[in-house]
């Protein structure tokens, strides 16, 4: 009986010991195995602030990789990835008008984020996170409080003349800033087994425009998490691809 219940013993702390070993190499997330699903997550600011307040000049970061992580496919399957990220718009527009005539300043700021696998798009394409397109437009007399004297006319009355070259331009400013969280999902159809690259890039333009006044325009991506997951998509006429979990 002592032999049966040793024996016993040392099964069950070989059952144990693979017990708590799976779970652990599961989460390594080691290419060496294929997975069914892969996680990143980026916890501080991936890209930015890009900012731009010369009139005519669109600043952008053009195309950068702010998240990036393999996969292990087992079968030929599909890819589903869904990108989230925190993404800050900051927009700033003053004019300054006198003498009546009109000023206006333009201010804008967009992002843009797409995926790729083994370097090629996954469809959609490049998808817009945040834009914002701020304009001020504004007709003012200016102040004149300061600009008025009284002289005497050729009839001898008096009269309050108005010097236009005195006159100070009024100033109206408007600013904007926002942070949101947007995420997309994206998906490459028809994958062969094995290592997949996946890239999730973004880019930030900043651009404007001004008369008299003066505009600032900025953008920048925060915090981001990425998820890719190897599924089975069902083909419809009606839907490009149609989610059908296997």
């Amino acid at each position: 009986m002592s032999k049966l219940n040793q024996y016993l013993r040392n099964v069950l702390c070989a059952v144990t010991a693979f017990a708590l070993a799976t779970p652990l190499a599961s989460l390594a997330g080691s290419t060496n195995a294929s997975a069914k699903v892969t996680l990143q997550t980026s916890y501080v600011n991936v890209l930015g602030p890009i900012t731009n307040s010369t009139a005519g000049t669109n600043i952008t970061s053009g195309w950068q990789t702010v998240l990036q992580q393999e996969i292990k496919m087992a079968n030929n399957h599909d890819l589903l990835i869904n990108a989230g990220f925190e993404v800050g718009l900051f927009t700033s527009t003053t004019v300054s008008s006198k003498n009546m005539v009109t000023d206006t300043s333009t201010a804008t700021a967009s992002i843009k984020v797409r995926a790729l696998v083994d370097g090629a798009e996954a469809a959609p394409g490049e998808v817009t996170y945040g834009k914002r397109t701020q304009q001020l437009s504004a007709t003012l007399e200016g102040a004149i409080a300061s600009c008025l004297t009284i002289a005497t006319n050729s009839a001898g009355g008096l009269q309050i003349v108005l010097d236009t070259n005195c006159v100070s331009p009024e100033v109206i400013s408007l600013l904007e800033d926002s942070v949101s969280a947007n995420s997309f999902l994206f998906a490459a159809p028809n994958l062969s087994s094995g290592v997949h690259d996946i890239q999730i890039q973004a880019k930030i333009d900043a651009l404007g425009d001004n008369q008299n006044g003066a505009f600032t325009a900025a953008g920048f991506v925060g915090k981001g998490t990425m998820t890719a997951e190897s599924v089975g998509l069902a083909k419809d006429p009606t839907f490009p691809y149609v989610i059908q979990m296997q």
